[in-house]
């Protein structure tokens, strides 16, 4: 467990920062702008949850959607410690965290489950809708930067296959759930193709 005792060092105060295990690097390095990204994707989602708050009474449904995206919230940590942590480089006694297949199995199957519950799409949807699928559509489009981040940092250095698996299906979980909070899809606004000219 981490414990702060301290919120500033000034170790960065030079442009670096030290990843998992303590080696510095530049604070735009690609492995930190990949964590940095998906840190930002984590930030939207505490947005959408309070939106949610709002929108939804009490019941089912918003007690489900609050416990789907606090789990995603917390394996954006997990996403971050992984990406922050060089493969292979580990301190005596420790195991680096890694996202690890079951994670991207339970949002394969929160998926599916929504999805089943949609009308089907006809047109690409826009943005919007209600504030809380606006915000999932803000996280969407957001865990996809930090999906290319992993991607263009994986070209170059060893990124664990997993963390790339869970960055994409999120994107796809975040799509599906504005779409369920869109009314399952009723409240949803389509994309007309050359409609505004």
């Amino acid at each position: 467990m981490v414990t702060l005792t301290r919120i500033y060092t000034r170790g960065g105060d030079k442009g670096k920062t030290s990843l998992g295990r303590g080696e510095r690097v530049a604070k735009h390095d690609p492995r930190v702008e990949a964590y940095g990204t998906v840190d930002e994707t984590n930030a939207v989602i505490g947005l959408a949850r309070i939106a949610v708050a709002r929108s939804l009474k009490k019941g089912r449904q918003r007690a489900e959607t609050d416990a789907m995206l606090a789990r995603i919230q917390n394996d954006l940590f997990d996403l971050g410690a992984d990406l922050c942590t060089v493969e292979g480089k580990t301190k005596a006694g420790h195991t680096a965290l890694r996202i690890v297949a079951s994670q991207v199995e339970r949002l394969e199957r929160e998926i599916d489950a929504m999805n089943a519950q949609l009308r089907p799409l006809k047109s690409f949807v826009l943005p919007g809708g209600s504030e809380a699928a606006a915000f999932l559509h803000l996280g969407r489009t957001v865990s996809r930067r930090a999906e290319r981040c992993m991607t263009a940092l994986a070209v170059k250095q060893a990124v664990n296959p997993e963390a790339i698996k869970y960055i994409n299906r999120l994107s796809d979980h975040l799509f599906v759930l504005a779409r369920r909070l869109n009314d399952n899809g009723a409240a949803d606004v389509l994309w007309v193709p050359g409609g505004a000219r």
